[in-house]
């Protein structure tokens, strides 16, 4: 069963990322450049130069999982806040960016949000 929930904090990175990075690499960029926990549960997103590559990095509570997604055609979309390192996606922005929708179009309606 994967990992990633509805409930999940999700985090882009939004700086570019060699691919060659795996499970050490992704963990030394959460701790020393987003300074977050990776063993926290949220899912860290990251994009390489080229924007057709992406990882998902998220800790379950016996390992980390690594989910890894290479297009064939086109480019990921995203919305980068300036000199911001980590924008927080929601899971639906995180859904439209894995299936290309372009996040700069979208108009999202007003909808109920549950207080925290």
């Amino acid at each position: 069963m994967l990992p990633i929930s509805t409930q999940a904090r999700f985090f882009l990175y939004s700086e570019a990322v060699d691919m060659r990075k795996s499970f050490d690499g992704l963990q030394g960029i959460i701790n020393n450049s987003l300074k977050m926990n990776p063993l926290s549960g949220d899912v860290f997103i990251f994009i390489n130069r080229r924007r057709n590559r992406l990882k998902l990095l998220v800790w379950d509570r016996s390992g980390f999982w690594l989910l890894y997604k290479r297009l064939e055609q086109g480019r990921f979309q995203y919305i980068v806040n300036s000199d911001d390192r980590r924008i927080e996606l929601s899971y639906d922005s995180l859904i439209m960016l894995l299936e290309g929708i372009d996040l700069y179009s979208i108009k999202r309606q007003k909808r109920y949000k549950k207080p925290a």
